[in-house]
Order: C-alpha cells, then sequence, then structure tokens
C-alpha cells in the first residue's frame, strides 16, 4: 500500500508542478525559438504515457529506496535530481545537437526545470508518504 500512496503523491506532484513550470517557465522560452513547431494544445496521451512512465522509474530509482532503507532527504532530492538532469538533460542535448533552431537557452531552461522539478516531486513524495504512513514500508 505504500507504494502505491508514493506513486500517487509524487505523480499529483510532478504533474501539478510541471503544468505551472510549461506554461510559466518552459513555453515562453520555446516560443521565441520555435513557437512555429508548438502545437496549439498539447497531445494528452504521449503526455500521459512519460509522466507514469517516468515516475515509475523515479520511485525505483529513488523514492522505493528512499522509503525503505530510510534514506535523508537531501539523498532522494539529490538522487532524483540526477536522474531528473539525465532525463531531461538526454532531451535537450539530442535535440540541440539534431534540430535547426534548437538553442542554448532552452536546454538551460529545461533542464533546470526539469532536474529542480524531480528532485522536488520524489522528495515531497517521500515526505508525504513518511508521514502518512509514519514511515512504514509495508
Amino acid at each position: 500500500m505504500t507504494v502505491i500512496i508514493l506513486y500517487i503523491i509524487t505523480f499529483a506532484v510532478f504533474l501539478g508542478l510541471d503544468m505551472l513550470g510549461l506554461r510559466y517557465i518552459v513555453k515562453p522560452t520555446f516560443e521565441n525559438h520555435i513557437g512555429e513547431m508548438l502545437l496549439d494544445s498539447p497531445r494528452f496521451g504521449p503526455a500521459v504515457v512519460f509522466y507514469a512512465f517516468y515516475v515509475a522509474c523515479l520511485l525505483w530509482f529513488v523514492s522505493w529506496p528512499g522509503i525503505t532503507q530510510d534514506k535523508p532527504l537531501l539523498w532522494v532530492f539529490g538522487s532524483a535530481a540526477l536522474i531528473g538532469a539525465l532525463g531531461y538533460g538526454t532531451y535537450e542535448f539530442t535535440n540541440l545537437a539534431t534540430l535547426q533552431g534548437w538553442s542554448w537557452r532552452m536546454v538551460a531552461t529545461d533542464l533546470t526545470w526539469g532536474t529542480l522539478l524531480t528532485g522536488t516531486s520524489a522528495t515531497i513524495g517521500v515526505l508525504a508518504t513518511r508521514a502518512i504512513t509514519g514511515g512504514q514500508a509495508g
């Protein structure tokens, strides 16, 4: 049951924060550089697949060990931020290397956002799950 609580909280935090970040941080930067490539509204199917898989991997590599091994929250944040930098960095640097119009500003904006978003989401997920379950992993 704990892993379900952890997943739901982490997913909700990640999704909620990312909706704000995409709207107010990432989208304005991307509109300046590749606005003609952006859809008027996002395709939600692929987005849901990404969020569901990304959060599951985040739990596997960081959040669940954080709960079961009682890791400090700083470890959770740092490890999750590293996963965020890996995931968002892969996307951004691949696009910078292969697509016309991709800019260093887009890379810096999205990489920073994804790193902080992932670290924050995992940390809040672990913290809230610990509070709800009394720190029990069962």
